[in-house]
């Protein structure tokens, strides 16, 4: 079952830097009357354990000194180099790797069946990550511990490769629906001979293969967590330093090929990891772990927001650059909507319909803020199976899966896939330039049916791989040209990313999986599309409609503004400037236009009414005399009348009387009756 955090009340989690010895730093863990913990100096590290035979005792030892001899790939070690700064602007930003853990049944009974003691040690292994991590500005958050109490639900026979696999796979069904997370390792008892653990390159927000696998055969928990370190930052994109120009404070860093205990990072992880998040996005590394979500005991200025914080912004130092965050209260500072998280800004929720995770392939769909959570929604992708590319090609994990893009991905734009008679001559050979995965005896030969789901084989290739490793790589002449493989030489903890994907369409209705070339049935697409969207979305990953700009979630049969209930409104929903506006326009405005223009038109006949109410009297303007004694002409009234007796007109009075004359005074006479 999978533990939660309501389990480690009673564990302490905190971060000591020394100051008695120059470059030296302390990481301990605190237990009721123990500590546990790594002190690392210029040139060494020591681990510090309590005594098992007396509690109030603890053990210092050089880590050196337990670490096992060397596992890994075998590749010679690489020359060494000066140390020169390696922050990247990558790096300045802190990345959150939601981690959980799953410990097979062999680690279980070797723990005599105490889920206590395995959960103890396993949040001590997520403590020694998390602080191996924190020189390249990651944080690594425990959330979710599952142990294998029963049986081990997979097989853990075969190669590390074979087991990787069918972890993977496992997860991907089983563990990835159940609790989020960003990479999954299985803690093994099994040893795989001089392979000390297995992971995927570049899959950290991979639903299919984020994920590795650990051999943990001691007690040395510090060795063993540079193990796991190691293999989650294949998971970050990070590939070995052997071979590499890379820089390295020590004789050997993490990344080095074998299991030296290191715990730090060479100049090239911090490279490989800063080109993943540049060319992948990585955006699951930017999810800030819920409060409850994360497996460890709360504590103010963990730069993790834990139950009952508003937010954390670390120590006093950073928290004197943090706008949105108190120190020490971990509560936002007044006026503060939010402090973290891709839908905050300026310490304020960004406004709902705008984009917090962009679409990044034509099988993957965008995610959009909700003007009240600075989270943004889940990840979601269009559901396995549609197809795309002209349907060519199927979706698979968010990726329209097909030869010709994964030619272009390793050997540049201009490359396409090779004649279906490459694949099967050279994947029949079953060496490492063509083969169908290993098994405990070496490669595997391709049988003819699976042959286009080995070896990735490509033409019209470039001279250099876009990897920035310089591989091996083969050509076999066909006719009418060449078609190429390649082999990385990554090692033997790293799956072949020579290989083709699991996804790619390989035949009338058939799919790539686990190198084998099967029914498209196996990727379970049940969306019919014209009734359940009506014609106007597709199906997402929680196999709920998707609508098109201009039709409405759930199921886009009416007007709207697109997206999904699991996308967030693609639209502010909570702006209720249009809506006053359009109140005011059509209450106020309107009725006031509509009166004007009433009162314009018809401006006659209301003087007219208006005079039945109103007397209205009009002055006679005095004479005015010029030098030469004449009278101005008045254009704007017609000359007087001759003089006449003043006529009266009786029983009526909207007629006005006026002598002919103008009377000494100037003014008009009324006469009432």
């Amino acid at each position: 079952s999978i533990y939660t955090h309501t389990h480690t009340h009673t564990h302490t989690h905190t971060h000591t830097h020394t100051h008695t010895h120059t470059h030296s730093t302390l990481q301990h863990y605190n237990l009721p009357s123990l500590l546990r913990g790594v002190l690392h100096l210029t040139d060494d590290s020591y681990g510090i354990e309590p005594l098992d035979s007396a509690p109030d005792q603890h053990l210092v030892y050089r880590l050196q000194d337990v670490t096992s001899q060397p596992r890994g790939c075998g590749t010679p070690h690489g020359d060494e180099h000066d140390h020169n700064n390696m922050k990247r602007a990558i790096l300045h930003k802190t990345h959150y790797v939601e981690l959980l853990l799953v410990v097979d049944n062999d680690r279980y009974n070797y723990m005599n069946r105490n889920s206590t003691a395995v959960t103890e040690e396993m949040v001590h292994l997520a403590n020694f990550i998390d602080s191996i991590y924190m020189q390249l500005n990651i944080r690594v958050v425990l959330v979710g511990l599952e142990i294998w109490t029963l049986q081990n639900p997979i097989s853990t026979d075969g190669s590390a490769g074979e087991v990787l696999s069918r972890f993977t796979q496992w997860r991907e069904k089983e563990l990835v629906a159940r609790r989020r997370h960003d990479s999954a390792q299985l803690i093994l008892k099994k040893s795989f001979g001089g392979t000390a653990g297995m992971a995927f390159v570049s899959t950290v927000c991979s639903r299919s293969h984020g994920g590795g696998i650990n051999a943990f055969t001691n007690n040395n928990l510090p060795s063993f967590a540079s193990i796991v370190a190691h293999e989650l930052g294949h998971n970050l994109g990070m590939n070995h330093d052997d071979g590499r120009q890379c820089t390295c404070p020590t004789l050997a860093c993490i990344m080095n090929s074998g299991a030296t205990g290191s715990r730090n990072f060479s100049s090239c992880s911090a490279e490989d990891f800063e080109k993943m998040i540049l060319l992948t996005g990585g955006t699951c590394l930017l999810n800030v772990p819920r409060p409850d979500e994360a497996y460890s005991a709360p504590f103010c200025g963990n730069r993790l927001v834990d139950v009952g914080e508003e937010c954390d912004c670390g120590s006093q130092k950073e928290c004197e650059e943090d706008p949105c965050c108190e120190y020490q209260t971990c509560k936002l500072k007044s006026g503060a909507q939010c402090a973290y998280g891709e839908c905050c800004f300026k310490c304020q929720y960004l406004p709902g319909g705008t984009v917090c995770r962009s679409s990044t392939d034509e099988c993957d769909l965008p995610e959009y803020c909700n003007g009240s959570s600075s989270l943004c929604q889940s990840d979601v992708f269009v559901q396995n199976g549609q197809p795309c590319r002209n349907q060519l090609a199927f979706c698979y994990n968010g990726k329209c899966q097909h030869y010709d893009g994964q030619c272009q991905a390793i050997f540049g734009p201009k490359a396409k896939a090779a004649p279906e008679l490459c694949f099967k001559d050279v994947n029949s050979k079953g060496d490492r330039f063509g083969n169908c995965g290993y098994h405990n005896y070496g490669y595997k030969k391709c049988e003819s049916r699976n042959a286009q789901c080995g070896k990735l084989q490509c033409s019209n290739v470039q001279a250099q791989t876009t990897f920035g490793i310089e591989p091996s790589i083969i050509s076999t002449p066909i006719t009418g040209g060449k078609c190429y493989g390649v082999d990385f030489m990554l090692g033997s903890d790293v799956p072949d990313p020579g290989m083709v994907n699991e996804g790619t369409k390989c035949g009338d209705n058939k799919v790539c999986m686990n190198f084998e070339c099967r029914s498209a049935d196996i990727l379970n697409y049940d969306c019919d599309v014209e009734k359940k969207c009506h014609g106007h979305g597709v199906c997402n990953s929680n196999k709920n409609c998707h609508c098109d700009d201009g039709w409405a979630a759930p199921f886009c049969e009416v007007k709207g503004y697109g997206g999904s209930v699991d996308s967030g409104p693609t639209w502010n929903d909570k702006d209720t400037s249009l809506r006053d506006g359009l109140l005011v326009f059509f209450f106020i405005v309107l009725p006031l236009l509509a009166l004007g223009a009433f009162v314009f038109l018809r401006r006659n006949e209301l003087l007219r009414r208006i005079g039945l109410t109103y007397e209205v009297t009009e002055p006679l303007s005095l004479p005015v005399f010029r030098a030469d004694g004449a009278a101005p002409a008045n254009p704007s009234r017609a000359p007087p009348p001759r003089a006449q007796p003043p006529s009266v007109a009786r029983g009526n009075a909207n007629n006005i009387v006026r002598d002919g004359v103008s009377s000494p005074t100037g003014c008009t006479t009324e006469l009432n009756h």
